[in-house]
């Protein structure tokens, strides 16, 4: 077979496949290939409801068995096509609770000629735990993971997994066990998490919502909020408003409206189930926020695979310099530029947080992926690209940060209506920040060509109150020119600081 001459793809790595059997869902994910933070190759679900009526049965549903045997079938096809090296097969609630479980899982692994590894509820709830320790930074608080099956609860600080529980109110079981009346479903959910004493330790925390059908309540919220960016990795809100947004979807049930547009239909009447399930989690753990994650068991899992160094990465610069790799004239002018804005921000008087540290570094990393458009749309394209880009280990005020930055660098310091619509979501002091890396970038990029081996010999020092001189090494001299100095005032404009070039003989 003859292989593409793309170069799109990360050298030294190949792909992996992880193809998850869920009481609702089978869905096949291919991911570039076992790192710190993996892309996605390919995705594709099939909504088959094994855990149709198993709350009154005991069994998997007929129909939802053969409809998953026909997609493992495709799905198997579809890891070799991709060329992956390895295939993980994971199955979760309604396959090891049914009676005919142990069935259906010999017929789907003669299908695959794979084995299956059906997960026990703790090892759902450990593998969801590690899916959040690998997308975010500082975790602390409770994981929830919302199936069709089951709800797993685990509390997660730093990178210390707690022990998980499994409780039997997945969205998809709670609507059949409750006939299809929320009124059922909510004394479901009390009576099941009576005995969950593992909220108590939750409150003034954070839970971390995890499943599909709690990242579409994530969309519906941000769709009747009119927020701006329509990301759920990172995606916050404050507890007591999630509250109040989950009864009113439990009331409204699937009501027509345009919020509801950003649901996809087949989650749609399951909605109000999982609001229960959510609603009375909050309400006993008392959180002061619910963080939606788009990882969970998967990614998890894979994390779970690679060596202590790999896991010890930060997912967000991992990211990003993977990117620079891909897209950048130079990775290498990045990593210079990351180092050169750090100690410009010390002379200015800045001290950055660690986690502020992470978004300029990332920022640098990707200043440069856009160079292939046209150059009225860098600008437009960094700003998308940054802020929708499935990044992790950054909150969305940390996205809008990075991306305003690299707006900035190519649209000039001032804000439109482009740049303003994100930067609601950044914090003042991230602004602040956006705009100064801006013009640290402008000056940057047109003094080095935007090529590594000049940035490390340039420094901004002291020279008088109020005042930075930037030297020069003689060398570089005949970079000197009108638009470059521009530049540099512009940057004191914005700084308040008098700013000047001093080449250095």
């Amino acid at each position: 077979m003859v292989e593409s001459e793309a170069q799109g793809r990360l050298p030294g790595i190949a792909p992996v496949s992880v193809i998850d059997i869920g009481s609702n869902s089978v869905r096949l994910v291919i991911y570039e290939g076992l790192n710190r933070m993996p892309a996605v190759l390919f995705n594709e679900k099939v909504l088959c409801g094994l855990g149709k009526g198993i709350a009154a049965t005991g069994m998997l549903d007929s129909e939802g068995v053969d409809r998953a045997l026909h997609a493992l079938k495709r799905f198997a096809a579809l890891s070799r096509q991709a060329r992956a090296t390895n295939l993980y097969i994971l199955a979760t609630a309604a396959a090891r609770e049914a009676t005919n479980g142990p069935d259906f899982i010999h017929r789907a692994e003669a299908v695959l000629d794979h084995e299956i590894r059906v997960l026990s509820g703790a090892e759902e709830a450990y593998f969801s735990a590690l899916g959040i320790v690998s997308g975010f930074s500082d975790t602390d608080g409770i994981v929830g993971d919302l199936g069709g099956g089951s709800l797993e609860l685990v509390d997660i600080a730093g990178a210390l997994v707690g022990d998980g529980i499994t409780l039997p109110i997945g969205g998809l079981r709670l609507s059949d066990a409750a006939e299809g009346s929320i009124d059922k479903a909510q004394k479901i959910v009390s009576a099941s998490i009576a005995s969950a004493t593992l909220l108590e330790k939750g409150r003034g925390r954070t839970f971390y919502a995890v499943g599909g059908t709690w990242r579409n309540l994530a969309k519906l919220h941000m769709e009747a909020t009119d927020y701006p960016l329509h990301v759920t990795q990172g995606y916050e809100i404050a507890a007591d408003k999630a509250i109040a947004f989950l009864a009113k979807v439990e009331k409204d049930g699937t009501a027509k409206s345009k919020a509801m547009r950003a649901v996809s239909r087949n989650r749609r009447n399951l909605l109000p189930f999982g609001a229960v399930a959510m609603r009375k989690i909050l309400e006993v753990m008392k959180p002061k926020s619910v963080v939606f994650s788009a990882l969970g068991v998967r990614e998890g899992f894979l994390y779970s695979l690679l060596d202590e160094t790999e896991k010890a990465l930060d997912p967000l610069v991992s990211a990003a310099d993977e990117l620079a790799i891909l897209r950048a004239r130079s990775p290498e002018h990045a990593r210079e530029l990351a180092d050169w804005t750090g100690r410009a921000f010390k002379a200015f008087g800045i001290e950055e947080t660690v986690e502020e540290e992470r978004y300029r570094r990332a920022a640098c990393l990707l200043a440069d992926i856009s160079w292939r458009a046209h150059p009225d749309y860098r600008g437009p394209q960094s700003l998308n690209l940054i802020s929708n880009g499935t990044f992790a280990g950054i909150t969305h005020a940390g996205r809008a940060y990075i991306a305003l930055a690299n707006y900035y660098r190519f649209e000039g310091l001032r804000g439109d209506g482009l740049s303003d619509s994100i930067a609601v979501i950044a914090t003042e002091r991230f602004q602040q920040f956006a705009k100064l890396l801006g013009g640290l970038f402008r000056v940057g990029y047109l003094f080095s060509a935007s090529m590594p081996g000049v940035m490390p010999s340039l420094f901004f020092v002291p020279d008088g109150e109020d005042s930075l001189v930037l030297r020069v090494p003689e060398q570089f001299e005949a970079f000197d020119g009108e638009r470059l100095d521009a530049r540099l005032q512009q940057l004191a404009r914005l700084t308040g600081k008098k700013l000047h070039f001093s080449y250095e003989h």
